[in-house]
C-alpha cells in the first residue's frame, strides 16, 4: 500500500460500475480509505439512506474502508458553489481525523474542482473516466442497466401486477411476459395453500393470513433478482376479494392485515384481464363464479378501485391480450 489515509467522495446518485472500479483501486491503494457521501438536502436525490446502503453492500467485505457523510441545502449543484467547500471540507477532516494523505475523484474533475483545490495538503489522484455517467443513468436507467450494480437494480424494477377474475388467462400471461422480457415472475400465493383441505371451499382463516404474508414475502425477495420488470399474479386486494367470497370466519382481521399490505404496496402498472375469454375449468375453479364472470370480475375491479389504484383493462384474444400487454409494459420501460 502506497498511502496511509485516502478519501474518495461523490453522491453516488445512483451508484455505477465506474464507482465502483474507482473505490477498488483506491481501497487496493490506501491502509484506510474514507468514502464521502455528499448530500443535498433540498436537491432531487435518490434518498441518501439508500446510497449509504449501497456503499455499504459493495464495501462491506473490504476491511479498510470507512463510510462518512456531509450535506448541504444548495437546491441545484450549480448554487454548491465555492463559499460551501472550504466548510464541508473542514466536515470531512473532522469526521476522518487525521492527514489525509491522497484524495481521488474521476476525470470529470479536474485541479480545480473542490476535491483538489480544499485538500491542497494532500497529494491527487484522478482515475480515468469511461461512459459510465449517473446523469445519463438518471435519464434512463433502463437503456444503462447493464451500467448499474446488482445491489442497485432492485431499486429501478418496475412492478407490474396482472388482475382479474378466474379463468381470464393471468397465470399464463404473467409467465408469457416474464419471458418475453427476460425476467422473473410470482406465483399466485394462494394456489396451492388454498388447496389444503382438497377444496378451498373448506380453507380456513390462518390460509388466507398466510396468502397476504407469503405473496408479500415472495415479492421482496424476487424483487433482488429482476431483470428491469418484475411481473405479480395477482395481490392482497383478490386475496380480499376471496376472503369475503369463501366467508372467512375471522375475516376482518384478515381485511385489516390484507388493507395494510395494500397500503406498502405500490405498482408501475396494474393490468385488469377481463373475462371474455372461455372459462376454463382448472383444479377447483368455482362454478358460482364460471356462471356470472361478469359480475364477479366488476367486484375485483371495484375493489381495486376504491383503493385508489389505477388499471389498464386488457381484453380480447389471448393474442391481442398478449399484444396489448407488451406494448404497455414497454411504454412504462423507456
Amino acid at each position: 500500500m502506497r498511502y496511509k489515509v485516502g478519501m474518495y467522495g461523490g453522491s453516488f446518485n445512483p451508484l455505477h460500475l465506474g464507482h465502483v472500479d474507482c473505490i477498488i483501486q483506491a481501497a487496493n491503494m490506501c491502509e484506510e480509505l474514507y468514502i464521502v457521501l455528499s448530500v443535498g438536502n433540498n436537491r432531487d436525490e435518490v434518498d441518501y439512506r439508500m446510497r449509504y446502503r449501497w456503499l455499504y453492500q459493495l464495501t462491506k467485505h473490504i476491511g479498510n474502508v470507512k463510510l462518512i457523510t456531509i450535506s448541504d441545502e444548495a437546491v441545484t449543484k450549480e448554487e454548491y458553489g465555492e463559499e460551501c467547500w472550504d466548510e464541508d471540507a473542514k466536515k470531512v477532516k473532522e469526521q476522518i481525523g487525521k492527514p489525509i494523505d491522497i484524495v481521488f475523484c474521476g476525470s470529470d474533475y479536474d485541479e480545480n474542482s473542490f476535491w483538489n483545490k480544499c485538500y491542497p495538503d494532500s497529494e491527487f489522484h484522478v482515475f480515468p473516466r469511461n461512459e459510465i455517467s449517473s446523469t445519463e443513468i438518471r435519464k434512463n436507467p433502463y437503456k444503462h442497466w447493464d451500467w448499474l450494480p446488482n445491489v442497485v437494480k432492485p431499486y429501478y424494477v418496475k412492478k407490474v401486477l396482472l388482475m382479474g377474475g378466474e379463468s381470464t388467462g393471468k397465470s399464463t400471461l404473467t409467465i408469457n411476459l416474464a419471458n418475453r422480457f427476460g425476467t422473473n415472475y410470482i406465483d399466485e400465493a394462494g394456489r396451492d395453500i388454498s388447496e389444503r383441505s382438497g377444496t378451498d371451499l373448506m380453507m380456513i382463516s390462518a390460509d388466507f393470513t398466510e396468502i397476504l404474508l407469503q405473496h408479500k414475502l415472495n415479492e421482496i425477495k424476487a424483487i433482488e433478482y429482476s431483470n428491469k420488470v418484475l411481473f405479480e399474479d395477482t395481490d392482497t386486494l383478490v386475496t380480499q376479494f376471496y376472503m369475503n367470497f369463501l366467508q372467512d370466519p375471522e375475516i376482518a382481521k384478515n381485511k385489516a392485515l390484507s388493507d395494510a399490505i395494500d397500503a406498502v404496496n405500490s405498482y408501475d402498472l396494474i393490468l385488469f384481464l377481463e373475462p371474455d375469454v372461455p372459462f376454463v375449468q382448472d383444479g377447483d375453479r368455482s362454478e358460482v363464479i364460471r356462471d356470472d364472470r361478469v359480475t364477479y370480475s366488476n367486484q375485483i375491479k371495484d375493489l381495486i378501485l376504491s383503493h385508489g389504484k389505477q388499471v389498464v383493462t386488457i381484453s380480447g384474444s389471448y393474442q391481442e391480450r398478449y399484444e396489448a400487454a407488451v406494448r404497455e409494459v414497454e411504454r412504462i420501460l423507456v
